[in-house]
């Protein structure tokens, strides 16, 4: 009698106790299958309170991830509905007038030279937003890289681009752990920002000291109700709506600064531009 009470209370005590894990997997395995992510009740503070409370925070990353993936690609929709939109009625129209007998050769090649514009541009946005969606953190196997020469490389192919914009430019050594060639591509968006926004004959002022790359440029500046939005994904001024670009080059800039642990900025340039940063931490 003794030995079947003691098994029917220790199969009580048990039941009971682990009440709050069956309940915890109930909720669990329901958070599987409905997707819903809401948060899980927490009650107590035994180990079953901290799993629950791990579970939370796995569950708060999850849904920040998968408003990401959503935002992305509600963005992505939205900007690539304008260039397919006017790639298709350049085709119709070209169509059209081939059917009519053919445009001037004149109007063909301006027609034929905006859809290359056109199918450009496309194909940049394109490759910012395969760029964009790589959310995955630093691979653990990096090289060190000299900043001032991933600086200097960009300034050399933005003074191509634009050939009209004078860069002054000051570069110090720095050393740092990371990808050259995303360290490489952020260091370019700002250069290329700078060099739209400037003025022909206009100065773009470019310098790295203690790891902060710093771009001066000479154009109208950022409002200051606008600088804390200058880095998100596809915001875009007022002043810059009539201008090419999918606002996605500064968004780049800091998803990759922030993947190599670094920081950006945006302020007025003391020479009244737009003064952009970059700050990456040395080895």
């Amino acid at each position: 009698a003794g030995v079947v009470a003691a098994g029917l209370s220790g199969w009580g005590v048990a039941r009971n106790g682990l009440r709050p894990v069956r309940r915890l997997t109930t909720s669990v395995e329901e958070i599987a299958r409905t997707e819903d992510l809401r948060p899980l009740p927490v009650e107590g503070h035994d180990e079953i309170a901290r799993l629950a409370a791990a579970f939370n925070g796995m569950l708060a990353a999850l849904g920040a991830s998968r408003d990401r993936q959503r935002r992305l690609v509600a963005d992505a929709g939205h900007e690539l509905r304008t260039p397919l939109t006017s790639l298709r009625t350049n085709v119709d129209l070209l169509a059209q007038a081939d059917a009519a007998g053919g445009l001037p050769p004149q109007a063909r090649e301006e027609l034929l030279d905006d859809l290359r514009a056109q199918t450009e541009e496309l194909t940049t946005l394109v490759g910012a937003l395969v760029e964009l969606a790589r959310d995955e953190p630093l691979p653990p196997v990096v090289e060190t890289v000299d900043l001032s020469e991933v600086v200097d490389r960009a300034v050399v192919r933005v003074r191509r681009r634009a050939p009209d914009v004078r860069f002054e430019v000051s570069l110090e050594p720095w050393l740092v752990r990371g990808e050259s060639d995303g360290l490489e591509k952020a260091a370019l968006n700002l250069l290329d920002n700078a060099a739209k926004w400037s003025p022909p004959g206009g100065v773009v002022r470019v310098s790295l000291h203690d790891g902060v790359l710093r771009v001066d440029d000479e154009g109208p500046g950022i409002a200051p109700g606008d600088l804390p939005h200058v880095f998100e994904r596809f915001w875009r001024s007022e002043e810059s709506r009539a201008m090419p670009g999918s606002g996605l080059g500064l968004a780049i800039v800091r998803q990759v600064v922030e993947r190599h642990a670094g920081t950006t900025t945006a302020a007025e340039s003391p020479v009244g531009g737009a003064r952009l940063e970059m700050s990456l931490p040395g080895t």
